[in-house]
């Protein structure tokens, strides 16, 4: 897939921007290389600004893909404290119903050593917190009532429920705290990332800055380029489509008045359409409800782990706005790109998702024409952009959900 995106092994040029005793000797280099084709040797061992962007291009990456581990880790942690807390609630019903289950045994026990009907073994076995040993005396069992029996096996079966319980709550409970790691230490990736790259774009000066803006329109207008040569190719399909949709029905028509029998195959192919077309209608119902949705976002920030209704992260946007049409996708790209049919890229239709990158961290909802509507990066609002944005090679795949 896309190079842009490997990470710069280690010792690399840019890393060395941010030692601070070479910082302002390193942006001079970088300005004069700007002005001048006569540089001195020195300016080879440092980054070009087209270098530089790369570098914050890739932290920018490494932190969305952090985000989708963090909002991975933050779902998990979720259920599974969800589960702890059923767990902890079930173990604290079951203890109160084993305390019960004591007292009623002590009262047995009580009224028979009152009436002399036990002897005081039996008092001690049926108060005993572990007398199992005293059930195989066939002759203690047989002093015990009908009812004084089910109670001592309704305490035994409650006894062990209880202490499996238990036990499961240990273990959900370290499942949770392990958890909770990951969340930690997904956020302070993303956190890194994303001080890093401002680092970078800090020591940039204006003209690099200006420089670095130009590089970005140039970007820009590539990608729009692209974007508008696939609707054409689009709108090319649709007319052929629609033309062969056309031919079929005259010929059809045409056949259907030779005699019944081909006027009954023309009705059983009517009705086939029919069913196709009530699916597609269906399914554009939908997407139009997404994609107002995700219009009406359109400004808002950035902000990773964000789900709405103020800001949002790609994810985050695209869930919620197929949430608006009554489809429940899950939170990450990772399973966002498992809920539905993929299609080339060449079919995609509005309401689509887009995913990106080899390691699917990022996702736009399509909106035609070679277009999406996505929440692009830290720094950024939600907003209309191609879906070529980072390069053709950047697109993994096209998803069709509902």
């Amino acid at each position: 897939m896309a190079s842009h995106r490997k990470s710069r092994p280690a010792g690399s040029r840019v890393a060395g921007i941010r030692t601070p005793a070479l910082a302002t000797a390193a942006l001079t280099s970088v300005a004069l290389l700007s002005q001048t084709a006569n540089a001195s040797p020195s300016d080879d061992d440092r980054p070009s600004l087209e270098e530089v962007e790369k570098k914050v291009d890739d932290l920018y990456r490494q932190a969305e893909s952090a985000t989708e581990k963090y909002n991975a880790a933050k779902e998990k942690t979720a259920k599974q404290r969800k589960q702890v807390d059923t767990l902890l609630d079930d173990v604290a019903k079951r203890t109160q119903k084993l305390n019960d289950a004591r007292e009623e045994l002590g009262s047995y026990a009580a009224a028979q050593y009152r009436t002399g009907a036990a002897a005081p073994d039996t008092a001690t076995f049926l108060l005993a917190d572990s007398p199992q040993d005293y059930f195989d005396q066939t002759q203690l069992m047989n002093r015990l009532t009908g009812s004084q029996k089910a109670a001592v096996d309704d305490y035994f079966a409650e006894q062990t429920a209880t202490m499996e319980k238990r036990q499961e709550a240990t273990e959900s409970l370290a499942t949770l705290t392990e958890s909770q790691s990951d969340l930690q230490t997904a956020k302070t990736t993303v956190q890194k990332k994303l001080a890093d790259a401002r680092e970078l774009l800090s020591e940039l000066t204006a003209e690099e800055k200006a420089r670095l803006a130009a590089i970005e329109k140039k970007k820009q207008e590539e990608a729009e380029r692209k974007a508008a040569e696939l609707a054409r190719q689009q709108a090319e399909e649709q007319q052929r489509q629609e033309e062969a949709a056309a031919a079929q029905q005259a010929e059809e028509q045409e056949t259907g008045t030779s005699g019944s029998t081909g006027s009954t195959g023309s009705t059983d192919t009517s009705t086939g359409t029919s069913t196709g077309s009530s699916t597609d209608s269906t399914y554009t119902t939908k997407a139009e409800k997404a994609l107002a949705f995700a219009r009406a976002q359109i400004g808002k920030p950035y902000v990773w782990g964000a789900t709405g209704p103020d800001s949002y992260d790609c994810s985050g946007l695209t869930q919620a706005a197929w949430n608006a049409a009554g489809i429940s996708l899950p939170r990450t790209t990772y399973d966002q790109v498992n809920a539905g049919t993929t299609v080339p890229v060449s079919s995609a239709q509005p309401g689509d998702l887009v995913f990106f990158y080899d390691d699917v961290t990022h996702v736009g909802i399509y909106i035609g024409n070679g277009m999406m509507i996505h929440a692009p990066k830290p720094g950024t609002y939600v907003r209309e952009e191609s879906i070529y944005y980072d390069g053709e090679s950047s697109i993994h795949s096209v998803v069709r959900p509902a």
